[in-house]
């Protein structure tokens, strides 16, 4: 049985989940919060960080989100989510490598920073000028989305694809955070809330992190 370390506002353990969802993969979460984990967690993961996809059986560890999607999408036939031709394929790694390095350091860092961070380990309350400027910065990501939307099927092409996991996970963090104002991106919005009424986002909307609540409607799947 694999076990997931991961702590739920975790976007990149939240991309794999969904995968893992999508493929059918069973899975023990384990509750690993980086800063306050164990030496058995560093010895997987030197670099400290989840999510970490362990098989102990099997004697496999597996750190890294892009790595772990890769090794499932080469080791699981069902639903393959790196999919199409070479190009296609390269295209879906494009926009994962946009949503995981951009959309999360200008907009998904900086809010677990101020709010999930500073609130739970640092003791220190936000700064407003950094909140504000994650939540405009999030307005040119939404906007990039919308045309991605217009223009395709889905956010790589003509099928779902893990850039499409890739991007709901950091916009749901955002949006659990407070961070995502979705006035004037009505394209992103549809897509959004059509994606998180799939059978593999209601664990995610179901969880909860520890001393923070989301808004009302992150869990609403009436859009």
């Amino acid at each position: 049985m694999w076990m997931l370390h991961q702590f739920p506002l975790c976007p990149f353990s939240r991309k794999v989940r969904l995968l893992m969802g999508e493929k059918g993969i069973g899975y023990e979460l384990v509750r690993t919060d980086p800063w306050d984990a164990g030496d058995d967690f560093w010895a997987a993961n030197p670099a400290g960080r989840v999510p970490v996809l362990e098989d102990r059986e099997r004697r496999i560890a597996l750190c890294d989100s892009r790595a772990i999607c890769e090794y499932l999408e080469e080791t699981v036939d069902k639903s393959p989510l790196i999919n199409g031709t070479a190009a296609n394929r390269a295209e879906i790694r494009r926009l994962v490598a946009l949503f995981d390095e951009t959309l999360f350091g200008d907009v998904t860092m900086p809010l677990l920073h101020e709010r999930m961070k500073k609130r739970l380990v640092l003791r220190e309350p936000p700064d407003s000028r950094v909140l504000r400027e994650a939540m405009k910065l999030a307005h040119a990501h939404l906007d990039y989305l919308d045309w991605l939307v217009d223009n395709r099927s889905w956010l790589a092409g003509s099928q779902m694809s893990v850039a499409d996991l890739a991007a709901a996970a950091h916009i749901s963090v955002a949006d659990y955070l407070g961070g995502i104002d979705w006035k004037g991106h009505d394209s992103t919005r549809g897509w959004y809330y059509a994606f998180k009424s799939r059978p593999s986002f209601r664990a995610l909307l179901a969880e909860r992190m520890d001393g923070i609540r989301p808004p009302e409607q992150y869990a609403d799947l009436d859009g």
